[in-house]
């Protein structure tokens, strides 16, 4: 599927920057053409006009450098389709002409080639009353005033402009091939990897929900086959089967609040938090639980620390913390959370006396699912959900997360939050 779609992608990619070249291309190649021709064009055009017949013969032509550029010559075109030379000095042979100047399309100039020449040619019908014009060749009655001039430098520039544009073209196909492939592959790394976590995250929650289903299962069919038993000779089923359920309740829960972080739902309710009372509340609901696994926990703040911030959302990254600690720390043991102020950010540490962290399992710790000790992680309830909770509220309150720890030595988690005040 990647293999398809990174060479629709390349393909694309390719397409879109032959057509920016081609555009490129062409309107160089039309400005140029425009820039060569615009002044002859404008030189013929005011020649042909300002043709007039006074008396039978040619009227005084208005002063303009136009009339001597020595390119361009006039003929004069009957009702009859016959032709004549204006100026006598115009070594023009009209019949020779014939062919290039036939059916001109009156007012549109024209590009046309005779006999390895290239000519720009122009027919305006004649505009004014007097049409009759006495020429050596007898007399006219002109019908059309028919511009014409040499453009053989400025076709020939334009042809080998034409040859260098295709030739860079067709050169560079293959440097817009490479292109197109090295930004197809380089767009298809983030799909890739988001690709495989999402298939590594539904394998995951496939394989945590599994074990609780199993359990609820089997006790529930236990029941079945004893239904005459009380609810007190099935209370151990029971209370299975109510334990799994709140596992998966928080473990959906988990994965709820991811899904929603991942598709960017996820609102943060800002608003001014104090520090100092939130440590010190969940230090206080966590302490009878530490003294209950033979653990110390207490709490040190320094001065008043407050912040903007989502209340909810901190409650639950302490609480995410001070839980790992308690689990994973051995009676006797000593869990301390504090917070200070550092410049214009607050510091946050919890750290404890516990088993550690293996230091190849460090750099993964925030990662979903994972759990260096997945035995004990599992006897402990954890899903390996927690930290990456963790690491996301920090991350939208555009602060940081970070561990320090040793097999043996305690592990320490230190968070830095920035100072924000409500706009």
């Amino acid at each position: 599927m990647f293999n398809r779609t990174l060479r629709r992608l390349s393909a694309m990619n390719s397409i879109v920057f032959l057509l920016i070249f081609v555009i490129f291309g062409t309107v160089i190649y039309g400005y140029v053409s425009y820039r060569l021709f615009d002044k002859v064009d404008e030189a013929m055009r005011f020649r042909a006009y300002n043709f007039k017949i006074a008396g039978g013969r040619l009227a005084p032509p208005v002063r303009n450098r136009a009339l001597f550029d020595p390119r361009i010559f006039t003929l004069l075109q009957d009702d009859q389709g016959r032709l004549v030379r204006v100026f006598r000095n115009e070594e023009v042979d009209v019949e020779h002409l014939a062919d290039l100047v036939s059916h001109l399309p009156p007012g549109q100039i024209q590009t046309r080639e005779l006999e390895n020449h290239a000519y720009r040619v122009i027919s305006i019908p004649y505009r004014y009353d007097e049409t009759v014009l006495e020429t050596e060749q007898g007399s006219i009655d002109v019908r059309n005033v028919i511009a014409v001039s040499v453009v053989d430098s400025e076709y020939d520039s334009l042809r080998n402009l034409l040859i260098i544009i295709v030739g860079g073209l067709v050169i560079g196909m293959l440097s817009i091939i490479l292109a197109g492939y090295s930004l197809a592959r380089r767009a298809m790394v983030p799909i890739q990897e988001s690709w495989e976590r999402q298939q590594q995250f539904v394998a995951d929650a496939s394989h945590e929900l599994r074990t609780p289903l199993a359990v609820i299962n089997s006790n529930a069919e236990l029941m079945l086959r004893h239904p005459s038993h009380t609810v007190e000779e099935e209370s151990i089923r029971v209370t299975n089967i109510v334990r799994e359920v709140r596992r998966m309740t928080k473990l959906v829960a988990d994965l709820l609040t991811l899904a929603r972080s991942d598709a960017n739902q996820s609102e943060i309710k800002l608003g001014l938090v104090n520090l100092n009372e939130l440590i010190e509340m969940i230090a206080g609901q966590f302490m009878p639980l530490a003294e209950m696994e033979g653990l110390t926990l207490r709490a040190a703040t320094g001065d008043r620390l407050e912040l903007t911030a989502d209340r909810e959302r901190l409650h639950q990254l302490l609480v995410i913390l001070l839980d790992n600690a308690i689990k994973y720390t051995p009676p006797p043991g000593e869990i301390v959370i504090t917070g200070n102020k550092q410049g214009n950010s607050l510091i946050v540490t919890v750290e404890d006396s516990g088993q550690g962290i293996a230091a190849e399992d460090l750099p993964r710790v925030f990662d979903r699912f994972y759990r260096g000790d997945k035995v004990r992680s599992r006897e402990k309830g954890g899903s390996g959900l927690g930290l990456s909770i963790a690491k996301w509220i920090v991350e939208q309150h555009d602060g940081k997360i970070g561990v320090e720890s040793r097999p043996g030595g305690g592990t320490k988690f230190s968070i830095v939050l920035p100072v924000k005040k409500l706009p």
